[in-house]
């Protein structure tokens, strides 16, 4: 809830749909994508963009993107130009950069050799150093955005290329090879998507297969195939969870199904570094990451809690809603009950109505009612998924005792942040997180709670490889069945400072 409130956020999120046959398509390819979309808005709401084309020898591309929500990018109007398509790649939000048209994705340039589009979650750690290398071949770069760096690279022929011969493969890895982190990425070209995901596998990526829904074409096992950051739209599309793309791997995704190319391997001993934030807080809980269930993650989250900071209190409770599944967890290892203490008003928008100043002195009230019934005389433990500047859990401690709590204790099911990221996520500056201030020391007091207690980094990293039995698994591709490996790891660098790859500014 806290990232909600003060601006921590994933930058944002891409996906992908190509139909299984051939131009003309019975696929609505546009509003496929423009479902998938809508289902990874919580990811970001800055701006949206879908690039199609039909996969013909010449291709035309039709684009379309503005600034603003998804459903306020996209009508009917919108989505009728962008018909006669057959594949398509869109991206929701911007990634780092002045938050302006110029920016928003995908970004569409020519080539010497035909046209691509691109679509790009991360950030590159060593950005600076390929736009200067694109300036000392007098390339200019007209946005500060790190995606459309990565677009021009790919543009950009090396000396060793033939003009006549592209190879697009090549160019993938040559940029793969330079800088490890953080992106994954949609390259559309021709009647190819090709997936991308950093060698450390920072950033999210998977694959679903469209099932047909209609019976008369129940005969055709596969109608298309979509690639996304999160799974979690899947369902509400018609859509088979697939597989996940690895770390540094690229795949082909075509009309006639899916086919890796090549993995792009990490320095020797490094284990791969899976932002562990996407399970703690930017996922979808029904999302799929690593084999195992975001939901299950944060569960498991609370029970870890339960062991490492008990308490003697009544019940516990949630701040609501994404820390529910956290709370649940502390609950059932407990023992004691669990019990809604909060309720949110799911109509009040944070761009819409800005608080006015009586607003604004009465905190979070206008956001949360209190069911006063369910705490009067009673001890609370209230989980909360996240405390990052330590701003909008305070009010909330407020109101619930003002109703009749008896005690409030707050239990957090991550570890405190203390340090920025610079792999995709927006978080406040080092001196902005409460983590860092005087004030740590005495949280409890500051915030006017009984008692705080974080998980801890170890706790955190026990609850999230407990459901990676091995990541091992046996896929079913078109070429037959194929067993596909990597070393587990995640990314701890905004809890401990320990960054997977040294950073370059």
């Amino acid at each position: 809830m806290e990232f909600e409130e003060l601006g921590i956020r994933e930058e944002c999120g891409v996906f992908g749909c190509i139909a299984s046959d051939k131009w003309p398509t019975q696929l609505d390819v546009p509003h496929v994508i423009t479902l998938g979309l809508l289902g990874l808005q919580h990811r970001g709401q800055e701006s949206a963009g879908i690039v199609t084309s039909d996969g013909a020898s010449v291709s035309t591309y039709r684009k379309h993107k503005g600034m603003g929500f998804v459903s306020h990018v996209f009508n009917v109007e919108s989505l009728s130009k962008l018909n006669a398509s057959n594949l398509g790649i869109g991206h929701t939000h911007s990634t780092t950069g002045n938050s302006e048209l110029e920016s928003c994705q995908p970004f569409v340039v020519d080539t010497l050799h035909s046209t691509i589009a691109v679509v790009h979650n991360g950030e590159l750690v060593n950005a600076a150093k390929f736009r200067r290398k694109l300036m000392r071949h007098d390339v200019g770069l007209s946005t500060s955005s790190d995606s459309k760096l990565i677009t021009q690279l790919l543009a950009f022929t090396p000396p060793m290329e033939k003009d006549h011969t592209p190879d697009w493969i090549a160019q993938i890895k040559n940029i793969m090879n330079e800088t490890l982190t953080s992106y994954s990425l949609l390259v559309l070209h021709h009647d190819i998507i090709y997936a991308v995901r950093d060698p450390y596998g920072n950033r999210p990526l998977c694959i679903g297969r469209l099932i047909p829904v209609n019976a008369a074409d129940q005969r055709k096992k596969t109608e298309g195939w979509v690639v996304s950051s999160e799974s979690c739209s899947f369902l509400s599309i018609g859509t088979e969870y697939y597989w996940e793309v690895l770390p540094g791997e690229i795949m082909k995704i075509f009309w006639d199904g899916i086919q890796t190319l090549d993995i792009v391997p990490r320095p020797a001993g490094d284990p791969s570094a899976f932002c562990i934030f996407e399970y703690v807080y930017f996922a979808c809980p029904d999302s799929i990451f690593e084999g195992q269930l975001v939901y299950s993650v944060r569960r498991r989250c609370g029970q870890q809690l339960a062991l490492e900071a008990p308490v003697d209190a009544d019940l516990v409770s949630t701040v609501p809603e994404s820390a529910t599944p956290a709370a649940l967890g502390y609950a059932e290892k407990s023992g004691m009950r669990y019990v809604e203490v909060l309720c949110k008003n799911r109509y009040v928008g944070r761009t819409f109505i800005q608080p006015n100043m009586r607003l604004r002195q009465l905190g979070v009230a206008y956001k949360f009612g209190v069911l006063s019934d369910n705490l009067i005389g009673k001890r609370i433990v209230l989980i909360d998924d996240s405390i990052v500047r330590g701003k909008t859990v305070s009010p909330i401690i407020r109101l619930l005792t003002d109703s009749g709590a008896k005690e409030v204790h707050i239990r957090v099911a991550s570890p405190s942040i203390k340090y920025p990221c610079y792999m995709g996520i927006n978080i406040p500056t080092k001196e902005e997180l409460i983590a860092s201030r005087p004030e740590f020391k005495r949280l409890a007091v500051y915030l006017g709670a009984d008692s705080v207690v974080y998980l801890s980094v170890e706790g955190l990293t026990s609850a999230v490889q407990e459901g990676i039995k091995s990541f091992k698994e046996e896929q079913n591709g078109l070429n037959g069945t194929s067993t596909r490996s990597s070393s587990v790891g995640h990314c701890t660098a905004c809890l401990t400072g320990d960054y997977p790859v040294e950073l370059e500014w």
